[in-house]
């Protein structure tokens, strides 16, 4: 790809998004960048990220930590902001990516060649997916769904001066359940090869 591009998918638990983002950087061959990634910067830095993988994508308890002289002591707040320096540095590189959640619609959104997806689904269509892909039942499944939104609306609102999910912050919202994760990708990749080409 001449053109740097830079392919930002925000996904509802269970939307499928993950799996629509491995699918759209294979097929416009670049790199995906997801948990993995930042997984392999933090061992490069000595950073133990399983230790971290509890403040992923979570905004900073307000109660129990604070900020003093632009400092925080907040672990959640140390780990995104590790990962927006290295998002920004990959774009400033020039390098085109799929980067899925972590704000990267706001924090990338300077780049021209930024394109930015919200996935979304069905409740029922969502429940049976986690049912399948982490084999929990459907109790556990609905309350997984519904603490990772929470969580990930309230690190994404914390960070972004758009509310997440709010259609008017990304270049296209889809729901993956009407018509199946595989031909969401192909939208979504003819929109990017529509933008490309412009």
């Amino acid at each position: 790809m001449e053109k740097q591009l830079i392919v930002s998918v925000s996904r509802e638990y269970g939307s499928g998004g993950h799996h629509i983002a491995i699918q759209l950087a294979e097929r416009l061959g670049i790199q995906l960048v997801d948990y993995d990634v930042f997984y392999e910067m933090a061992k490069e830095k000595g950073i133990d990220l399983h230790k971290m993988r509890p403040y992923d994508e979570t905004r900073k308890k307000p109660f129990l930590h604070r900020t003093v002289r632009g400092m925080s002591n907040s672990p959640e707040e140390a780990l995104a902001e590790m990962q927006f320096e290295f998002m920004r540095h990959k774009a400033e590189s020039g390098e085109s990516f799929v980067i899925v959640g972590r704000c990267a619609e706001t924090i990338l959104k300077d780049y021209e060649g930024l394109v930015s997806f919200f996935i979304t689904g069905d409740m029922e269509t969502k429940i049976k997916r986690i049912e399948e892909v982490r084999s929990f039942n459907r109790e556990d499944a609905v309350a997984a769904i519904k603490r990772h939104d929470k969580n990930r609306k309230a690190y994404h609102n914390y960070y972004s001066d758009m509310k997440w999910g709010d259609s008017r912050n990304y270049d296209m919202c889809i729901n993956s359940s009407r018509i199946g994760l595989d031909k969401t990708t192909d939208v979504i990749e003819n929109y990017i090869r529509s933008r490309v080409e412009e």
